[in-house]
């Protein structure tokens, strides 16, 4: 019975984050139903005790990662060195290769600390302009921006800023350059898949005489490229950010050690900070501080005249994704403590190899809570202590760091085909803002989950390595 009960509350929440519900809602509501039919009388002691717990720990470590990553990258934004970016490499690659134009765009912006949103809104109007003057169909625009901004760059490459590459560095006490070889290989393995499938999409449309479209809503306005900023200036703060990633990765541990210890004024109790377990963490956060910087001594003009109103926004933004991914962290430390988890995890941990059993498990995970980083972090409640563990066998916890990069994205593509109008996240405002009419619809969307859904197939790689 209690293995039913935790089962309809994992159901409930799949199916809430399928339906584009408020996951910080309903998260603490599916847990706390799933202790009210275990044990009454433990629903307000878990709720305070772990729920609340677990999920301030998480916004402890992470709320300067989010919120640093969208500042950064409405600074970008607002000093009109997005749009630079993209009429930059545009120019190089060639008008005649619309879709690697955009894919390379849109992965140099994320690889650069670029939050997704951004990339997203400041990719498509000039997408839209490149794809109807080459006859391509607008359908396939979505599946070609997610393929540059929401996959290899988002967690595979070694070194990228993104939420998705941090959140483990933490439990496995790695950074963000852990697994280079493995995270190379999938992420080139992904470009490549990705790229080539969307080029025979294009190639059978074409042939069927289908050209960009008729009719269609949301038709961005016409890209303006007068005026912008020398592109070796905008993509600047981008190289400072990957640079100071690398140093501060290297710099943070040389100069506090293993173990920093300290006693506040008045305070007899001393602050004890395990460094490996933060490094990944204050690395990412410095070197977002230093693009921002930059950012400020290149176009102070622009970027505070309207800081103040784009700052609001981008606040929003990452309080909601923080808090989302927060309240599925505390979800996952309540349920994984049920007597009916238990089932779930003997059921998973059955699987005799530890590489394929974090694939699934991972995989598992995200789709459940509709979360790639929820689903992780998840994970990481009852996973992520197990490294000492996995670093005494035969492998390290850096490939297992890549391997839960690369299992949570498996799952993820389910999540992006909710409720339009509750959808916060970057793959929701895609498809609303990129919504043609009658059939293209589904078909934009079809497109979009085959080019993410080619994912899985990079743990079979990470698995036979």
């Amino acid at each position: 019975m209690d293995f039913l009960i935790c089962l309809l509350s994992l159901l409930a929440l799949m199916w809430i984050a399928y339906k584009g519900f408020s996951v910080i809602l309903f998260a603490p509501v599916c847990a706390i139903g799933a202790v009210l039919l275990t044990d009454p009388m433990l629903v307000a002691p878990l709720f305070s005790g772990v729920f609340m717990d677990k999920m301030v720990i998480f916004v402890r470590l992470y709320f300067p990662v989010f919120l640093l990553g969208a500042i950064f990258g409405k600074c970008i934004e607002l000093a009109g060195f997005s749009k630079a970016i993209v009429a930059w490499v545009v120019k190089i690659i060639g008008p005649k290769r619309t879709i690697l134009s955009i894919v390379l765009v849109c992965s140099l912006m994320t690889y650069g600390g670029v939050s997704v949103f951004v990339a997203v809104f400041a990719v498509y109007p000039f997408a839209a302009e490149m794809f109807k003057a080459s006859g391509i169909p607008k359908r396939l625009i979505p599946a070609t921006i997610a393929l540059g901004a929401f996959t290899f760059t988002m967690f595979a490459l070694p070194g990228t800023p993104q939420i998705q590459n941090i959140i483990p560095t933490s439990y496995f006490k790695t950074d963000a350059y852990a697994a280079p070889w493995l995270g190379t290989i999938g992420g080139m393995f992904i470009f490549a898949a990705g790229l080539i499938y969307l080029e025979w999409r294009r190639k059978t449309a074409q042939a069927k005489g289908e050209g960009y479209g008729n009719n269609l809503k949301n038709e961005p306005e016409a890209f303006e490229q007068e005026n912008l900023p020398n592109p070796f200036i905008a993509i600047l703060p981008m190289f400072v950010v990957g640079v100071g990633n690398m140093l501060f990765t290297s710099l943070i541990p040389a100069v506090y050690g293993k173990l920093f210890e300290f006693t506040q004024a008045g305070s007899a109790k001393p602050v004890v900070t395990q460094i490996g377990e933060v490094t990944g963490i204050w690395a990412v956060e410095a070197a977002l501080l230093c693009g921002i910087a930059v950012i400020f001594v290149l176009a102070f003009n622009d970027v505070s005249s309207r800081f103040t109103d784009g700052a609001r926004g981008a606040i929003s933004g990452a309080l909601l994704a923080l808090f989302n991914t927060a309240s599925g962290y505390g979800y996952g430390a309540v349920i994984s403590g049920l007597s009916g988890f238990l089932v779930i995890k003997s059921a998973l941990m059955a699987i005799p190899n530890p590489l394929i059993n974090e694939a699934i498990t991972i995989t598992t995970l995200a789709g459940i809570t509709g979360s790639a980083s929820g689903g992780m972090s998840i994970a990481a409640v009852h996973r992520g202590r197990r490294s000492g563990q996995y670093s005494a066998g035969s492998f390290s916890p850096g490939g297992f760091n890549g391997l839960w990069r690369h299992g949570h994205a498996a799952a993820q593509w389910r999540r992006h085909y909710t409720a339009d109008g509750n959808r916060h996240d970057a793959q929701g405002l895609l498809r609303r803002h990129l919504r043609p009419y009658g059939y293209q619809d589904k078909r934009s969307l079809r497109y979009h989950r085959r080019v993410l859904s080619y994912r899985p197939f990079i743990r079979v790689c990470v698995i036979c390595n």
